[in-house]
């Protein structure tokens, strides 16, 4: 605002000056146009003849100069006497071409211009002064700066007013997100932020929400992450310590405790790396992303399952399409559903993987002939440390679906039972944004 004011204020004053100007060239243009028709015989009466005639407005005045001293003045009471100003009129009495300048005053800065008056080849003895008061013809401009800063500080006490009222309002919000985000521990992560309507602010604290949300679902994951995966662990660790323990000097003790103990031992690297696995699929480096052929990732996961078990290995169906994905990520999650596949089916059944590209997504799938999923199991198998009801504990830690759904969810998709009319299971992972 008072750079506006400032800018104001020099506009307005650069218009005075150029009004001031205007009027000067006004009143001279009159003057030489009544002294080219005019019939005075000397400079004297045709000053005096022209005073008469013209009457100058609140803001000017005109007087002549002959032979060095005032002469006459115009009618009037002008906002300053420059003719008594003895100096000024000494300066510009022995003018013999206009001249124009400015001056200061008693009623501020004026513009003057001195005119000699000649007649035929007389030499100049008279001169008419022209005088326009700028500040007063400033004056004008000036009450409007005035007030224009009056208005202005207004608007800014106003302004302050409305924005501390409404900043508070707003920022009431933000309060209590830093007061909640200040209260909330590790162990106690239920605390949210009371939303009320629909502004920026609002969405700031529904999505602070939502983050809690995530929170605490992450945490308490973490929890039951925790305790189940030290629940696995702690049972191989129970088997092979106690067998140790009751290990004799026989060798034949010893060739069935040591079989044992490779044996459980081997299954907790497996549940290592399996929960390594998941571990890393929430970060960011988990996918190498790159173009994947889906026929070669098809006919590639067939090729490796087959030495797996005596099965009917089919491939179901294959999409020509180049999608981009992780194709190891993929094959590791076809190769452990195959696997699944495997432990429920019995020599000979069918096992069949396929692929197809149908409405801008991409879907992966292995099917047998097997005993399928209880519908019990369906909502429940893609948990961590989950097993079917009919699943032996021998079989797996129960991490292998788990990864499967990692895998899907990485890629911004996922993974599920799909129903079958006859026997059999059919896992189906579903990816979206596919090109061709």
């Amino acid at each position: 605002m008072i750079a506006v004011v400032v800018v104001t204020w020099q506009v307005l004053s650069a218009r005075s000056d150029s009004a001031a100007d205007r009027e000067l060239s006004h009143e001279a243009a009159k003057f030489r146009g009544y002294a080219a028709s005019s019939a005075a015989r000397t400079p004297e009466e045709l000053l005096e003849r022209w005073l008469q005639l013209n009457l100058p407005n609140d803001s000017e005045t005109f007087f002549s100069i002959v032979d060095g001293r005032p002469y006459r003045r115009g009618q009037g009471a002008p906002p300053a006497r420059l003719d008594t100003d003895e100096a000024f009129v000494r300066s510009i009495a022995g003018a013999t071409e206009p001249t124009y300048g400015w001056k200061g005053s008693a009623a501020g800065k004026v513009r003057y211009g001195v005119l000699p008056v000649q007649l035929g080849e007389r030499p100049v003895r008279a001169q008419l002064v022209i005088v326009e008061f700028r500040d007063v013809i400033a004056q004008p401009s000036r009450d409007a700066a005035k007030a224009l800063v009056v208005v202005a500080a207004g608007t800014l006490a106003l302004a302050a007013a409305a924005c501390w009222l409404v900043t508070g309002r707003l920022l009431a919000p933000i309060r209590q997100l830093r007061s909640t985000a200040e209260r909330i521990s590790e162990s106690d992560l239920r605390r949210r932020i009371e939303v009320v309507g629909s502004d920026d602010v609002a969405q700031l604290g529904r999505t602070f929400n939502t983050m809690l949300d995530r929170l605490e679902a992450a945490f308490v994951a973490q929890r039951e992450f925790a305790d189940n995966a030290g629940h696995e662990l702690r049972t191989p660790i129970t088997v092979i310590r106690g067998h140790l323990e009751l290990m004799s000097d026989d060798p034949a003790d010893q060739e069935r405790t040591k079989a044992l103990v490779l044996d459980e031992l081997s299954r907790m690297n497996r549940i290592v790396d399996d929960l390594l696995v998941l571990a890393k699929s929430d970060r960011p480096d988990f996918l190498a992303v790159a173009e994947v052929n889906l026929t070669e990732l098809v006919v590639e996961v067939v090729a490796k399952a087959r030495p797996m078990a005596e099965r009917q290995w089919r491939v179901d169906e294959t999409a020509d399409a180049v999608v981009t994905a992780d194709g190891q990520r993929l094959t590791q999650a076809l190769m452990q559903l195959v696997a699944n596949a495997v432990r429920h089916t019995e020599p000979g059944d069918r096992i069949a993987v396929g692929s197809r590209v149908l409405d801008g997504q991409v879907t992966l799938w292995v099917s047998d002939a097997g005993r399928g999923v209880p519908a019990a199991d369906v909502d429940r198998i893609f948990d961590r440390f989950a097993r079917g009801a009919d699943q032996a504990r021998a079989e797996g830690a129960g991490l292998g679906l788990s990864i499967v759904r990692s895998i899907a969810l990485a890629h911004g998709g996922s993974v599920q039972v799909v129903p079958q009319n006859g026997p059999g299971a059919r896992f189906e992972i579903t990816l979206p944004e596919v090109r061709e």
